[in-house]
This record gives structure tokens, sequence and C-alpha cells, in this order.
């Protein structure tokens, strides 16, 4: 009796070594478009951090003009309803478990050459992790087309960042690759935003500064906001009356600055 209950022990014992074991590494491969390299940059940082396979996707006529020409070239090709040619991938996306898919946000989604890319692959079952470089905003509504275009892949909602704030890539990616699980580490988590309230002359002062010298959002005034604490500093919610919401950060000492746009 005593040598059967040793032996079930014994057992256990092994069950639990076995399924406290190492997991299966996961294969890793970031894939991005990029055509000022912005988006290159954050591909590299999180390729480097990650150890992991990376690819350009390559247009077969690149857009390599200057903005207006590739504004004008999209326009065109979205009347016509078509979307350039690219290069073979050459990666075998079949041994992949994780696939980071990288762009820029051109008309509120990704790139044309990644539209190519994305209507002519199927994902489904893999793991994919969305980031993308803009000049505003446009990182939920790309991820909503991918989630549409890739309906049978994990897709995460992703990091986006402005052209304008790319000093800060490799912090934001650290603490975006650790929150995720991909790789090991401390991070902050940030609490949830508060309810919005009316804005007050200081905050209406805080977000003109944060978007004011911006283009595209010149005359911009926003309704409400709420506010949380963020590591050095102060992270702002606006809404607008058209129900734009302004993203807008204060670090201690420094100008305001928005960090994203969601339409």
């Amino acid at each position: 009796m005593k040598k059967f209950k040793l032996l079930t022990i014994l057992a256990a014992m092994v069950m639990t070594l076995i399924s406290c074991g190492p997991k299966k590494a996961q294969k890793v491969l970031v894939l991005y478009y990029s055509q000022t390299n912005n988006t290159k940059l954050v591909a590299t940082e999180i390729a480097n951090r990650l150890d992991a396979d990376i690819e350009q996707i390559e247009a077969v006529n690149p857009y390599d003009g200057d903005f207006q020409a590739t504004i004008e070239r999209c326009i065109q090709e979205r009347n016509e309803g078509v979307t350039p040619d690219i290069q073979p991938v050459k990666s075998d996306l079949t041994k992949y478990d994780v696939i980071f898919i990288g762009y820029p946000v051109w008309f509120g989604t990704y790139a044309p050459p990644v539209i190519t890319f994305l209507n002519n692959v199927d994902l489904s079952g893999k793991k994919i992790i969305p980031f993308c470089t803009f000049g505003s905003g446009g990182l939920e509504s790309s991820v909503a087309d991918l989630k549409a275009t890739q309906p049978n892949a994990e897709v995460l909602e992703g990091y986006g960042v402005r052209a304008a704030r790319l000093d800060a890539v490799p912090q934001e990616i650290d603490q975006f690759l650790k929150a995720n699980g991909f790789i090991e580490g401390e991070y902050v988590k940030l609490d949830e935003f508060p309810e919005q309230h009316p804005v007050n002359d200081d905050e209406a002062v805080i977000f003109e500064a944060a978007v004011g010298s911006y283009p595209m959002m010149k005359g911009a005034k926003a309704a409400t906001v709420a506010s949380r604490t963020i590591p050095n500093g102060v992270e702002y919610l606006f809404v607008a009356a058209d129900e734009m919401k302004v993203y807008v950060t204060v670090i201690n000492g420094e100008t305001p600055i928005f960090t994203r746009v969601v339409r």
C-alpha cells in the first residue's frame, strides 16, 4: 500500500514538472510596409527586441513621389477600385505563430500595399499584432479593417505612434511588448480614464497648445475632458463636439503634445 502511494506521489510530481516546463517558443515575423522609413524604424525596434525575423512589403511600382503625388495616386486608385501589385513575400507565413504587421495610415487605414497583401493571404489561426505610424491617428480604424479582412485571425489592438513622436518609440515599444507578454519585465499599467467633465479654462489652454499648430485640426474645440496620471505627467482625453477624441500628454515641464486622434 505504501509503495502504491509512493508511486502515485512520484507520478504526480512528474506531471507537475511537465506542466510547469517551458512553453514552446513562438515563431515571430515582423512584416511591414514603409514609404518614408518611419514605420521601418518601429518595425526594426520590435524585431530587435524580440530577435524576430523581419521583411518589408514592397510595391512593384513604388510610391516614390512627394506627399502630394502620393495623395493624388491614392485617390486615383481608390476611384478606380484597384490596389497596387506587390512583390511576393519571401517569408513562409505558415511557419510563424505570431505576425506583427506594420504600416503607415493613409486615408484612415493601412497603406494600399498592405491592403493588397491582406486581401491575398489567409492568416487564420495566427496571432496578428498591428503597428502603425500616422500624422494624427488611424490605429483604431485600421485595426477594425484588419479584423474584418482576417476574421479568423486573433488580432490584437496594436500600437500606433505619430510621426512627430518617433523619439518615444523605444520606450513605448518596450512597455507595449511587456504589457502583451512578449517580453518579461515590469511595465506601467495605467488607470482607466474617469468620467468626462466640461473643459475649464486651464484645460482649454492645454488643448490649444497641443493641437493648435496642427493644420488638420485648426479651429478644433474640446467640449469635455478626463485625465489620468502617467509616469512623469498627466494624460488627457479630450472630446470635441463632433465626438472626435484627442489624447494629449503633458510631461512635467514640457509643452503639451497630442499623441493620437480617434474620429
